[in-house]
């Protein structure tokens, strides 16, 4: 097997997915389960060795794959999101890698002991924090928006930077070894200007020039995606014809200035690259720890451990702190960014090649280059992914949702479960565009929002990640089903619900894929739900106490949702099966009625005739 590419390509996809799938299931970072399996499949069963089967094109794959994780991490970045940020991300970009870099390198130097050549170049490979394990920790986390921006930007922005500076010193190192250092920094000068300002240039003009393109309709629709991809690709060629891994930076501002245009069919691509990304990190996390050798392991030893402790809780603390004098970041802020800081697949990928090159020309203390940054990688991702979010508690910077529902659309029905789910202590938040039909829950200090959900401002404001369900009862049906299609891929096909359409038949009920799933009995639409509840006394709730189907209507009210014992919230749907387990909480619309007040009997002849008239 360790011969055959294919058979070692469909291990690593399924074990990578696995990966996936367990953090998704235990509630970890993916990157640990990914890095055991790698463990395990590579130095301590020996089932695979990537080098052997893949050969040479081993780094041109993970130099692709990285190009295209790079991208898609600048597609997150929101220039929008530096308004208030700017400042600190500044010197996190400036000031926080040349900091980095040199306590890292005085760490290795002075307690591995090391000579200056491999300290002063592993420095530069720990600068990058990859977004490949930052983005996934925050998603989990739920970090507040403002903490969680200095930890994106810095991850996406030094990843490039970080990499081709590490490149640049392992370059000036293998060039020194057959002609004069001053020859030699010249050439690496010349070389990283102008694969630098090739791929810089490339990287902001060629989103331009696609969304030129697709304004006019050069580009067909099932092409939009292939191209701007093949459009990275370029881009980061283009860049490493002249150096290698500067073509990172055109990649990554491809991705942020595409991010930041309006580009028609960008949301295919969005979908398409989130799934392209996991793919992509799964694989080369597997292939470059499995491709870790036991003599590797083996050289593992106390200077390291030290070493590696140092770089935790000395060198970056310290970098973080003395870069962010005098910034817009608290020292809470400061505190966290300080601590967390995990290293992924560049650096994981750029130390094996250092340590591959500079052994082959004779460098000593190069086999020690990937135990070093791997016990590195490892113990950040362990510590940081566990520590990330009991610490952002600890100093007041998570979200201060935990998770609830945002319920789209205002009425007397969505108000009075809005409420009942408040007093249950649950997350909810009332989202419309009238302010007329938000100001009886204002009036009872419900959380409003007032915007159009599917804004561009309305999807920053309504944050998702601390979304778990979604609900969509506006009187239109068209825009119910619009929003719940655009949020099911976020949130989840299972998790984003409506009401059945007025006067549509079975048979002209819009598809499943493009709407949300349909709650309460068969056919039961919004104009019946407000009859019902204008004369109901309200919702009511009733906890279980033992496994039973559930009916949609029943002597105490009609089934609306379950509380799980769990936390999860379910709406009652009749499209599946609805069953109660003991301790779940039921939630109904009461068929007990209103009481309404009656007049006095002095007032009841002349309310009559009022009546009368009013008809």
């Amino acid at each position: 097997m360790q011969n055959d590419p294919l058979i070692l390509v469909a291990v690593i996809a399924v074990a990578g997915i696995a990966g996936q799938w367990l953090g998704w299931r235990f509630k970890v970072p993916a990157i640990i389960p990914l890095l055991l399996i790698g463990i395990v499949l590579g130095p301590l069963a020996g089932a695979v060795d990537p080098h052997q089967s893949f050969g040479p094109l081993m780094e041109t794959m993970v130099g692709l794959a990285v190009a295209i994780i790079v991208f898609e991490g600048g597609l997150n970045l929101n220039l929008r999101e530096l308004r208030s940020t700017s400042g600190g991300v500044l010197r996190l970009v400036a000031l926080a890698i040349p900091l980095n870099l040199l306590f890292s390198a005085l760490a290795v130097h002075y307690l591995a002991g090391l000579n200056w050549t491999i300290s002063v170049l592993i420095g530069a490979i720990l600068v990058v924090t990859g977004p490949t394990v930052i983005l996934p920790l925050l998603r989990q986390s739920k970090l507040e928006r403002r903490s969680a921006t200095f930890l994106k930007w810095e991850a996406i922005v030094n990843d490039p930077i970080g990499a081709t500076l590490t490149l640049l010193i392992l370059s000036y190192l293998l060039l020194s070894t057959s002609m004069s250092g001053a020859d030699a920094i010249w050439t690496l000068t010349w070389r990283t200007f102008v694969g630098a300002l090739v791929a810089s240039a490339l990287g902001a003009a060629v989103p331009f020039a696609l969304r030129w393109m697709f304004r006019h309709n050069l580009v067909p629709e099932y092409l939009k995606t292939p191209m701007l991809l093949s459009g990275v690709i370029a881009v980061y060629s283009a860049g490493n014809a002249f150096q290698p891994e500067t073509g990172l930076i055109g990649a990554t501002l491809f991705g942020v200035v595409l991010a930041n245009i309006e580009v028609t069919g960008l949301q295919q691509l969005t979908r398409f690259k989130e799934s392209l990304a996991i793919f992509l990190v799964s694989g080369i996390f597997i292939t470059l720890t499995a491709d870790i050798d036991r003599e590797t392991i083996a050289n593992i030893s106390t200077p390291l451990i030290l070493t590696t402790l140092a770089i935790l809780f000395v060198a970056r603390p310290m970098a973080i702190y003395l870069a962010t004098i005098s910034t817009n970041m608290n020292w809470r802020e400061q505190l966290l960014v300080g601590w967390i800081g995990p290293r992924g697949v560049v650096a994981a990928a750029i130390a094996g090649i250092a340590a591959e090159r500079l052994g082959e020309a004779g460098y000593p203390d190069a086999e020690l280059i990937l135990p070093l940054v791997f016990m590195i990688i490892a113990s950040t991702v362990l510590l940081h992914g566990f520590t990330l979010s009991p610490m952002a508690r600890w100093l007041r910077l998570a979200s201060s949702n935990t998770g609830g529902l945002i319920i789209i659309g205002a009425s007397p029905w969505s108000i009075g479960l809005a409420r009942l789910l408040c007093q249950l202590d649950e997350n909810v938040l009332i989202v419309d565009r009238s302010i007329d039909a938000l100001r009886p829950a204002r009036a009872e200090g419900l959380p409003t929002l007032r915007l159009d959900i599917l804004s561009t401002i309305g999807e920053e404001l309504a944050d998702l990640q601390d979304c778990d369900c979604l609900l969509a009862v506006t009187a239109d049906d068209a825009y119910n089903s619009l929003v719940c299609t655009r949020f099911a891929t976020e949130i989840g096909q299972e998790r984003v619900y409506q009401l059945p359409p007025e006067d549509v038949t079975a048979r002209n009920l819009p598809a499943r894929e493009w709407r949300g799933k349909f709650i309460g009995e068969e056919g039961v639409t919004l104009t019946e739900w407000l009859e019902r509840t204008q004369d109901s006394a309200g919702f009511t709730v009733a906890t279980l106490d033992e496994d039973m189907p559930l009916e949609a209507e029943d002597e105490h009210g009609w089934l609306v949702a379950i509380l799980k014992s769990n936390g999860m919230l379910k709406f009652y749907s009749a499209e599946h099966g609805n069953n109660g387990s003991k301790g779940d909480r039921i939630i109904r619309l009461s068929k007990q009625m209103r009481e309404v007040p009656q007049a006095s009997a002095k007032w009841r002849w002349p309310l009559a005739i009022l009546s009368g008239f009013s008809r």
